[in-house]
C-alpha cells in the first residue's frame, strides 16, 4: 500500500523536480552519513525566514565539528512534489519543512522519522506547532499563525455594535445583526471579507473552524475511519447554509481577492484574517481591533499547525536531531517571528519579541491560538480532505446544494480511506 501511495504521489508531480537542476546536486548527499546534513526548505521566495535558517545553520556549524548543515530552498509552489518525488527515488535529504497537516500523510508514507528530542524542549512548544501521527512527534515550528476578526473601533461604534472579548465573544446571532447593522447605512459594500479568492489550504484553514464551532468536523476523530456523520450531518448542516447565506445575502463578497483587500481598501467593514496581515492594518487605520472569533454554540474556534521542521527517513539522525536541538532555542524561535510577523511557538520567545511580549500589540494572537486553535485532522487522509472541502465549500459559496455538496464530499473522503485501509486507523 505504501509503495502504490507513492507512485501515485510521485505520478501527480508531473517531472516538478526535473525542472530545477539543483535538485540533483542537493539529494546526492541527502541522508548522508559523511557528515553533511542537507537541508530544504519551502521559502525560496522568503528571504527574510532563510536568513533566520542560515543563522541557525551557522550557529551549529561553528559549535561542533561533526557535522555540517547545509540549506536548499525551493519555491513553495513545487516544494512538495520536489519532496514526494525525491522520495520515490530514494533521494530524500536530511531535515526539511512540512506543512503541519501534511505530517501524518508524510509519516505514514514513510518521508520521516520520529523525533528524538529532549521533551523539556518541546513541551515549551504551543501544542499546534507540534506535529504528530499515531502517538509519536515528527516535527516543530517555530511559528504559529492565529485568525482573528479584523474591525475598526470606530466602525463598530458608530454602528451601535457590541466590541466582543474573549470573556464573552459574539454569539451567532449577535454575529448576524453586526454583520446586518454594519451595511445598514450603506457605507460599507460588504459586511465581512472572507478572502475567498485566496484558494487552497486557506479554504480548510479558515473555513473549517467554524464548521467545527457549529458541531461538525471534517472527520469523526473518535476513529479517524470516516467523515460520514461529521461533515454531512445536522450541525454541518446548519454552517453549510449559513456560511452560503453569508454570500447569497450580498453580506460577504463572492469573489473577494486574497489578503483581506476588500478591507483593507474600505470596501468591507471587517474581515476575518491571519495575524500576518496585522502590522499592515495597523499602519492602515489607528483604530483597528482584532477580535475572536463568534461562538456558533460549540466554542470560538480558528486552525492550528503551520510549517515545521522534521527529520526524513533518509537521515543521519543524530546528526539531523542535534541540528534541531540547536533550531529549537528560545533565541531562533523569536528570531522567526520578529522577521516574519508571526506568532512565536514559545512563551520565553514571545517575550523577546516587540508584538507578542505580554505587553505587545498583538499578545491576543498568542491568547486566541492557546485558547482556539483546532488541528486539521491529523490523519494521511487530510490531503484528499483539504482538496475535496475546498473545492465543494467554492461550490456551497457560489450557490450549490448544501447538502449535496457535503455528501459529496463524504463520498470522496470516505471512499479514499476505505482504499488506504484506513490509513493505519
Amino acid at each position: 500500500m505504501q509503495r502504490r501511495h507513492l507512485m501515485k504521489l510521485a505520478a501527480a508531480t508531473g517531472g516538478a523536480a526535473l525542472a530545477y537542476p539543483s535538485l540533483a546536486a542537493c539529494t546526492a548527499s541527502g541522508g548522508s552519513s559523511d557528515g553533511e546534513l542537507v537541508l530544504w526548505a519551502h521559502n525560496a521566495g522568503s528571504p527574510l525566514e532563510i536568513a533566520v535558517t542560515e543563522d541557525i545553520i551557522k550557529a551549529f556549524n561553528s559549535a561542533q565539528d561533526t557535522y555540517k548543515a547545509t540549506l536548499e530552498p525551493f519555491p513553495q509552489d513545487v516544494y512538495n512534489d520536489t519532496v514526494n518525488a525525491a522520495a520515490l527515488s530514494g533521494e530524500l535529504p536530511d531535515l526539511l519543512t512540512v506543512d503541519g497537516p501534511n505530517v501524518p500523510n508524510w509519516a505514514w508514507a514513510g518521508h520521516l522519522q520520529p523525533l528524538d528530542v529532549p521533551t523539556e524542549i518541546t513541551d515549551k512548544f504551543l501544542p499546534s506547532t507540534l506535529g504528530k501521527f499515531q502517538g509519536e512527534l515528527y516535527s516543530v515550528g517555530h511559528w504559529e499563525a492565529a485568525c482573528s476578526i479584523f474591525a475598526r473601533q470606530s466602525v463598530l461604534e458608530a454602528a451601535d455594535v457590541r466590541i466582543p472579548t474573549m470573556e464573552q465573544p459574539w454569539t451567532r446571532e449577535e454575529f448576524d445583526d453586526a454583520l446586518k447593522q454594519l451595511v445598514a447605512d450603506g457605507g460599507y459594500q460588504w459586511a465581512i471579507d472572507f478572502s475567498t479568492a485566496d484558494t487552497g489550504e486557506w479554504y480548510p484553514y479558515a473555513f473549517s473552524p467554524f464548521l467545527q464551532s457549529f458541531g461538525g468536523d471534517l472527520i469523526d476523530r473518535s476513529s479517524y475511519l470516516k467523515s460520514d456523520g461529521a461533515l454531512n450531518g445536522a450541525e454541518a448542516l446548519a454552517w453549510g447554509q449559513w456560511f452560503q447565506g453569508l454570500f447569497t445575502s450580498g453580506l460577504a463578497n463572492v469573489e473577494s481577492p486574497g489578503g483581506a483587500e476588500d478591507f483593507m481598501q474600505g470596501k468591507a467593514a471587517m474581515a476575518f484574517h491571519g495575524n500576518w496581515g496585522a502590522l499592515p492594518a495597523m499602519d492602515l487605520y489607528d483604530d483597528v481591533l482584532f477580535l475572536p472569533p463568534p461562538d456558533f454554540g460549540n466554542g470560538p474556534k480558528i486552525g492550528g499547525g503551520s510549517w515545521q521542521w522534521a527529520v526524513t527517513s533518509a537521515a543521519d539522525a543524530t546528526g539531523a536531531n542535534s541540528w534541531m536541538e540547536t533550531a529549537l532555542s528560545d533565541e531562533f524561535v523569536a528570531d522567526y517571528a520578529n522577521q516574519t510577523g508571526l506568532i512565536p511557538a514559545t512563551d520565553a520567545a514571545a517575550e523577546l519579541t516587540e508584538n507578542y511580549a505580554t505587553d505587545g500589540a498583538l499578545r491576543m494572537m498568542v491568547d486566541y491560538s492557546k485558547a482556539y486553535a483546532v488541528l486539521r485532522p491529523e490523519t494521511p487522509a487530510y490531503t484528499v480532505i483539504a482538496s475535496v472541502f475546498s473545492q465543494y465549500t467554492g461550490d456551497i459559496i457560489h450557490g450549490g446544494d448544501v447538502q449535496e455538496s457535503l455528501d459529496a464530499m463524504v463520498s470522496e473522503i470516505d471512499a479514499d480511506i476505505e482504499s488506504n485501509s484506513g490509513y493505519g486507523f
